[in-house]
């Protein structure tokens, strides 16, 4: 937690590990099935080079972003790696989770991950089977990484079901991540150490937080944040930079310890694919700037993750002193659960 906060116990961590929103554009105008993966390593490239420099740690995926970046991150920055499979399993009543073949956080750990990141698809209206792969799936990863003492961060994301239109699905969004929360087996705080949450209002037209309609989206995020039991960052989710500085500023004053933000940080330098030597150009002079805005407000705003409740003040190691070596052995891998997949 330490290698991805950095000094001041806040999160500002750079989310580069983005499958759909980079490869769709490129195979777009490429006019391709599959996207080169020499193009989408150069913009993973430039994002590692141009923008991990301003972050505390940087979050890559092992099948697109690892091989193509991990020269260009900075040593001494966090490394929180995803192990969940970007082809997930779709059903009638709903996503299937799963890891990328042949990866889990043993794995992660050996090639100097930090952390380990799970994207938990989540909704609370699908079937039985559904719920209980997805809820099987989560206490493995909990499992696996305790095993491994390496830390783990879980995401949730909803979605839309086959059938539901972008419209009527946009039109549910809000209540469907509201609805996540209040989920006591979801929200189980056991074997989790970070969560990285939507915004629970829309993510455009943001109110000012400081004018006439804030009140009723400080009460949405004061609300989530009721049910998190653990240290939390907020995602952009596609926001603008403008739009997510407001919900930075109403996340922060929940209580969150941070961000991890893709988009909006480097969508505009993204949009100008696939001249990429505009595109290097806005990473490395447009992107940091947006970057400095939200790192300002975190420096200013967010909750160190050791002043969380969870810890009620203090932050040890367990166990300590004298006897730690011959304890450790034992304590590691204390989190199993019992559930299978």
């Amino acid at each position: 937690m330490r290698r991805l906060s950095g000094a001041d116990s806040r999160f500002r961590i750079l989310a580069m590990d983005q499958t759909g929103p980079i490869v769709n554009p490129i195979k777009a105008i490429r006019g391709l099935d599959q996207a080169p993966f020499e193009d989408v390593a150069a913009v993973k490239r430039m994002l590692a080079r141009h923008l991990a420099p301003h972050a505390s740690a940087v979050l890559i995926d092992p099948p697109l972003g690892y091989a193509a970046s991990i020269r260009d991150i900075p040593a001494e920055k966090g490394l929180l790696i995803a192990n969940e499979w970007a082809t997930w399993e779709v059903t009638d009543t709903g996503r299937k989770s799963s890891s990328i073949p042949g990866w889990d956080p043993a794995l992660i750990r050996r090639i100097g991950g930090d952390a380990v990141k799970v994207n938990l698809w989540y909704r609370a209206d699908v079937s039985a089977d559904v719920r209980a792969h997805q809820l099987a799936y989560l206490d493995a990863m909990k499992t696996a990484s305790r095993l491994n003492d390496i830390p783990f961060v879980l995401e949730f994301l909803v979605y839309p079901l086959p059938g539901e239109s972008a419209a009527a699905f946009a039109r549910r969004r809000v209540e469907l991540v509201s609805g996540s929360f209040t989920d006591e087996e979801v929200m189980n705080p056991d074997g989790v150490d970070l969560y990285k949450l939507e915004p629970p209002i829309p993510t455009f037209d943001v109110p000012d937080p400081d004018g006439p309609h804030a009140l009723a989206a400080q009460a949405a995020f004061d609300r989530m944040a009721r049910h998190v039991h653990r240290p939390w960052v907020l995602l952009s989710g596609g926001a603008s930079p403008e739009d997510f500085l407001r919900l930075l500023t109403f996340a922060y004053r929940a209580g969150a310890s941070g961000y991890l933000a893709g988009r909006a940080i480097w969508a505009g330098a993204f949009s100008r694919f696939p001249d990429l030597a505009a595109m290097e150009r806005s990473m490395r002079e447009e992107a940091p700037q947006f970057m400095e805005r939200f790192n300002r407000l975190t420096e200013r705003q967010a909750t160190p993750w050791t002043d969380h409740a969870q810890w009620q003040g203090r932050v040890d190691m367990e166990p300590d002193g004298e006897a730690f070596a011959m304890l450790y052995p034992a304590s590691a891998g204390h989190y199993q659960t019992g559930r299978s997949l």
